[in-house]
C-alpha cells in the first residue's frame, strides 16, 4: 500500500446525524481545508444519504466516486490509498467490527486493510449511548483500537463534528 498524502479517507456509518451532518460538518469543512476526499459508507449509510439527497451533495465535493460496495474482480480501484482517514460517525457496531478485524461491507473492509500500515494515520468518532460504556468489551475495543494506533474520539450530542478534523493536522 502506498499511502497518497492529501486524500482523507472518509468513512461513515449509520449513525443518528449522518444524513444532516456528515456534508456541512465534515465533508465540506475538510475540501476547504485543502483535504481530497475518497468517501466510504456503509450500505445503511448510502441508504439513509440517497433517501434525504446528501449522497448527491456529497458526490459533488469530489471528483472520486462515493463507495458503499465492493468493486467487481477486474475493475479499477477507484480510491488511492489515503495517508489519512477519519472514520466518523462511527456505530458501536462498526467499531467493533474493526476491532474485531470483521470487514463484512466496504466500510470496514477500506479501514481493516489500512489499519496498522506504516505511515497511515486513522482518526475514529464514535456516537454510542451512554450505556454502551458498560458493556464489557466496549473499552476492550477502544483499547484494540488504540494498540494499533488508531486515535479515538467520542461525538457528544450538541458538539460540531468538525472538531474531529483539528485531529488530522
Amino acid at each position: 500500500m502506498t499511502a497518497v498524502p492529501g486524500v482523507l479517507g472518509l468513512v461513515a456509518a449509520s449513525c443518528g446525524g449522518v444524513q444532516t451532518r456528515l456534508c456541512a460538518e465534515l465533508a465540506e469543512p475538510a475540501v476547504r481545508r485543502g483535504w481530497r476526499l475518497a468517501v466510504t459508507l456503509t450500505p445503511t449509510a448510502a441508504r439513509w444519504l440517497a433517501e434525504t439527497g446528501e449522497l448527491d451533495r456529497l458526490r459533488s465535493l469530489t471528483e472520486l466516486e462515493v463507495r458503499h460496495a465492493a468493486r467487481l474482480p477486474g475493475q479499477p480501484r477507484p480510491h488511492p490509498d489515503p495517508a489519512t482517514f477519519l472514520f466518523a460517525p462511527a456505530s458501536a457496531n462498526s467499531v467493533a467490527k474493526l476491532a474485531l478485524g470483521i470487514a463484512d461491507n466496504q466500510a470496514t473492509t477500506v479501514l481493516g486493510d489500512a489499519l496498522g500500515e506504516p505511515g497511515v494515520d486513522i482518526v475514529v468518532g464514535y456516537q454510542v449511548r451512554d450505556g454502551r460504556f458498560a458493556h464489557p468489551a466496549w473499552q476492550g475495543h477502544l483499547d484494540t483500537l488504540r494498540a494499533a494506533g488508531v486515535r479515538s474520539h467520542r461525538l457528544l450530542p450538541g458538539r460540531s463534528w468538525t472538531e474531529l478534523l483539528d485531529l488530522l493536522e
